[in-house]
């Protein structure tokens, strides 16, 4: 089997280095302008106040291969490009929230609260890769936020992480960096010392 010649991103939150800091989402917050009451990443805490058994998860849209916010939009708003970025097109989006009830990671957001029609469009997580219109333009700014990725860089988010938990690229580097952690855990810096 041969490789593809295009990456397939993906977000990875290492449970063993979060702090629960909320970071990448301020963050996000910051870098696209996002109105109050829209947040496209969160931070889960599991065993919350349980000493030791506290486990904090930075989570956003997953940007899955078989997207099921994709599958059940009437209107067909969202799209999946090469690289495996799952983006949506609020020209096209009516607001109906079935992609919200579909996402098992409650990535969809909307605005408002209200029945068919009355939530406003939808708003998630773009992998900071904006959205259809022209790349890195105030029409592209004002509906999706930054396109850092257009301008080689990592999401907001992961550049932010203060603790390097959550990781952001190919799905098989970043597998390669999560196997590289598991397995030196606990022998300490594993490169050796410059210019001694």
């Amino acid at each position: 089997m041969t490789k593809p010649d295009f990456a397939r991103m993906k977000f990875y939150c290492d449970e063993k280095l979060c702090i629960d800091c909320n970071g990448c989402v301020v963050a996000c917050k910051e870098a696209h302008e996002i109105p109050v009451g829209i947040n496209r990443r969160k931070v889960v805490t599991v065993n919350e106040g349980v000493v030791g058994k506290e486990i904090s998860v930075s989570m956003a849209c997953m940007h899955c291969a078989d997207a099921p916010c994709e599958k059940v939009c009437p209107v067909d708003c969202f799209y999946i490009r090469a690289d495996g970025i799952v983006l949506h097109d609020k020209d096209k989006c009516i607001g109906c929230g079935y992609c919200l009830f579909a996402c098992p990671f409650g990535a969809p957001q909307f605005p408002k609260n209200g029945a068919f029609g009355t939530k406003g469009k939808m708003d998630k997580c773009t992998m900071c890769s904006g959205g259809p219109e022209e790349t890195n333009s105030p029409e592209e700014f004002e509906k999706y936020g930054q396109n850092r990725m257009a301008e080689g860089k990592v999401p907001m988010c992961a550049s932010m992480c203060s603790t390097k938990a959550l990781l952001v690229g190919d799905a098989n580097e970043v597998a390669l960096i999560k196997t590289y952690r598991a397995t030196t855990k606990g022998k300490g810096i594993a490169t050796e010392a410059m210019g001694w």
